[in-house]
């Protein structure tokens, strides 16, 4: 399976109001077709690797590489069209705009991103909300939604662009156990079946002994990866 993404040496250092290093030289590699939980106690530096992952924040040293392609020298407009075009993300809150429908939702990183007319957007919203089982949900607002359906909702969006990694913080945080078995399977079809690197932060052990890995951190530091 091809390396999709891949750090080196990532450290992450806050300054105020005094030196803090939230992650301390971490090197990891994450394949195509593989569900990768990273595990770890709160504060342990979980999240924020993830986001340098993202390159939704900029490490102090080392570099995150993207298809094998270094991410750290290109400018904010660069990374923003990398993130839209190869990154999806879901979060523990779902973060979906409340005044928007579904729909409409799901169909704004094709907006952002700007390669499909609205014929094929619309046309990829159906085929996201089939396949997680929203047709039905899909021109209701979040308010009218239940938790498990937001979160798929969410899931959809991020699977918009139809990125090559699924990046994801504590997706189940906020579901019931029934709804948390429904993120956990598809999940592991989105990187089993349709050979996507999927990474979750969990404190969900449940989702962990799922994953195909577990990457165990501790003070910033990977401690051990099974």
């Amino acid at each position: 399976m091809s390396v999709l993404l891949e750090g080196r040496g990532l450290t992450r250092i806050l300054t105020d109001p005094e030196p803090f290093t939230l992650v301390d030289d971490v090197s990891l590699e994450i394949r195509a077709g593989e569900l990768v939980a990273i595990v770890g106690p709160s504060g342990c530096g979980k999240s924020s690797l993830l986001y340098l992952l993202g390159l939704l924040d900029r490490p102090d040293r080392g570099e995150v590489l993207i298809d094998g392609a270094s991410a750290g020298d290109l400018d904010d407009a660069a990374r923003t069209r990398l993130r839209l075009e190869r990154i999806g993300y879901v979060f523990q809150f779902h973060f979906l705009l409340p005044e928007l429908t579904a729909r409409a939702n799901v169909a704004l990183p094709m907006r952002r991103l700007g390669r499909l007319d609205a014929t094929e957007i619309n046309a990829r919203v159906d085929l996201l909300c089939g396949k997680l089982d929203l047709s039905d949900e899909a021109d209701r607002r979040p308010d009218r939604l239940s938790g498990g359906q937001r979160q798929r909702v969410a899931i959809a969006r991020a699977l918009a662009n139809d990125p090559a990694i699924l990046l994801s913080d504590e997706p189940t945080g906020n579901l019931d156990s029934v709804n948390t078995r429904l993120v956990i399977e598809e999940f592991q079809r989105l990187a089993h079946d349709e050979h996507r690197a999927v990474v979750c932060v969990t404190h969900d052990t449940g989702f962990a002994e799922a994953a195909d890995r577990q990457i165990h951190m501790l003070d910033g530091r990977i401690v051990s990866a099974v």
